[in-house]
């Protein structure tokens, strides 16, 4: 047998896992059908260990950071994007390799095996899409009929091709004495494929450009342009426990020093981490959230109805687990929406009640404790910065628990149930810490040399402090071995949920120094300094930064 056979079918393998990534893309793109490299992607991270996934995980972030690719929830995502479709063309170029394979003994039979392989394919395709519940595509029966018909299409159809075209290079490898005839004809073929995998993702990019944002609009999900405003500080009304201090309070704060990070997030800079590649696309004209379990009173919401409800707004500072010491993976914004005890005490709780079970449309869920459930501080949110919550970060509807880290709040909600036991979560069942409170930190954000002056050798350096719902009450910096002097907080915070901006006038002489940071808590208590990673329950340490003064 000719061992370039081999090589073709790898190679068309290759070609049919591109084009159906391309064909796949252009469905979602059109018509809000499955993205098939990504859904593969969502199901394996659910499936595989959860040790090895926190390990993924940590390791995009660091390699992110390492490799300064930008913001790293952004980046991160990018990079999981591209494995997934990595991955799915690494899966055309093994079918290819296993036809080429079966063609050994029956050459005539290839179209079949093809046309049967891809049955299979879209088979397995069928499941991970029940099993991740088709995310990005519109919720209902006929939705998710119309997106498995369309994989069935590109699948099966582009195994009987890929079986087609490797019958025709057994062909001519193997019927023809003259070598260098069927090899014009097998690269003709490939420069055909190449063409129509070329062609598809025009076609694609096209309907990117065209259809993105009108369909979603009408079928009840926000645009991104909704999701891009920022609120002026101060201009908010907000009200419960978690109330921001007065305007006069906040304008008689001291200056950040350039270049700290701003003191509200926005909604495009906000930091993303769930666990999809693409966000779910859920319609908020006909959602709805259901509130059962231990309740006398069960309910079922609108996303109307639960507006209609008094409001609660407050500013929260947001940390995921996986932040490294000094990461971005932190940000801060205004959220408004109902208390959960408000709806707890509508449905009328049972005796027995012990927590809440939450599930969200992704598939991740997540338990609340007595404790929190009563705190008129925990939110089911529906705005974020006065505008709707954008659809990376729960719309219609997400939950917000004070003093946990981001891993502990459902995003994209649909169902909570009063349980009479303590329940589970989707990370701690992966390793991750149970309580997940947010460990003492402090950020270097920035050491401006720029505004050092002819007179004066005074360098600003600021950035940020946090420490869940402890607050912070004091921050310290040191220069190279010097003693630790405390820094001035830009007091009082946007509210006591928020992180402290810091700020310290440095008289620096000129040379190569390092600068450190450490906080206290609002007890009183310093942060570790002892470094640990992320895994399981949030990264310790002290942050660091060079600085070079010139003379």
């Amino acid at each position: 047998m000719n061992r370039k056979v081999f090589a073709w079918g790898a190679l068309y393998g290759a070609l049919a896992g591109i084009i159906v990534v391309a064909l796949t893309y252009l469905g979602e793109r059109l018509f809000s059908l499955s993205f098939l490299p990504f859904d593969i992607f969502d199901w394996l991270a659910r499936i595989l260990p959860g040790p090895l996934v926190s390990f993924v995980i940590d390791l995009i972030v660091r390699l992110t950071g390492q490799l300064n690719l930008g913001p790293t929830a952004s980046a991160a995502k990018q990079i999981e994007q591209g494995i997934a479709i990595i991955e799915l063309i690494l899966a055309g170029t093994i079918f290819g390799l296993v036809l080429a394979g079966l063609g050994r003994r029956k050459p005539h039979s290839l179209v079949l095996y093809g046309f049967y392989g891809g049955v299979i394919l879209w088979l397995a395709a069928i499941l991970i899409e029940l099993s991740v519940g088709f995310p990005g595509v519109a919720t209902g029966t006929l939705p998710r009929i119309f997106s498995s018909l369309w994989l069935g299409l590109v699948l099966v159809g582009g195994g009987a091709l890929l079986g087609r075209l490797l019958h025709d290079t057994y062909m001519q490898t193997e019927g023809k004495p003259d070598e260098t005839a069927g090899a014009v004809l097998s690269r003709r073929q490939f420069l055909y494929l190449i063409g129509a995998g070329s062609a598809a993702v025009v076609v694609s990019a096209i309907g990117l450009a065209l259809f993105p944002q009108e369909e979603k609009a009408a079928a009840g999900v926000p645009t991104t342009e909704t999701g891009s405003g920022l609120p002026e500080i101060g201009a908010f009304d907000t009200s419960g426990p978690a109330a921001s201090p007065p305007r006069n309070a906040l304008d008689a704060r001291i200056q950040p020093a350039p270049g700290t990070r701003p003191e509200l997030t926005s909604n495009q800079d906000f930091y993303r981490v769930d666990i999809n590649t693409i966000p779910p696309q859920v319609n908020g004209n006909t959602w709805q959230l259901k509130l059962d379990g231990q309740v006398e009173n069960p309910l079922s919401l609108s996303l109307d109805e639960i507006k209609a409800r008094p409001s609660t707004s407050q500013v929260i500072t947001l940390e995921c687990i996986s932040n490294q010491v000094g990461g971005d993976l932190i940000s801060t914004a205004l959220y408004t929406g109902v208390t959960l005890k408000s709806l707890l005490d509508e449905a009328r709780m049972k005796p027995n009640a012990q927590a809440l079970s939450v599930k969200a449309v992704d598939g991740f869920y997540e338990t609340v404790s007595m404790q929190d459930m009563m705190d008129e501080r925990t939110l089911l949110v529906y705005e974020m910065n006065q505008q709707p919550l954008p659809v990376e970060h729960g719309y219609p509807l997400r939950l917000y628990i004070p003093n946990h880290f981001g891993m502990k709040q459902p995003k994209w909600i649909t169902h909570m149930q009063v349980i009479d036991n303590q329940g589970s979560g989707y990370w701690e069942d992966r390793g991750w810490s149970e309580q997940a409170i947010p460990e003492t930190t402090s950020v270097i954000d920035a050491i401006d040399t720029n505004q050092v002056s002819s007179n004066s050798n005074s360098v600003p350096i600021g950035g940020i402090a946090y420490a869940g719902a402890r607050g912070i009450s004091k921050v310290e910096i040191k220069i190279d071995d010097g003693a630790w002097e405390e820094t001035e907080l830009r007091d009082p915070p946007l509210s006591p949920l928020t992180w402290v901006q810091w700020r310290y006038n440095w008289q620096a002489s000129p040379g190569k120094h390092l600068v450190s940071v450490r906080a206290y808590d609002g007890t009183g208590k310093l942060q570790q300094s002892t470094e640990t990673p992320p895994y399981p329950d949030g990264a310790t340490g002290i942050n660091t930064k060079n600085a070079v003064v010139l003379s």
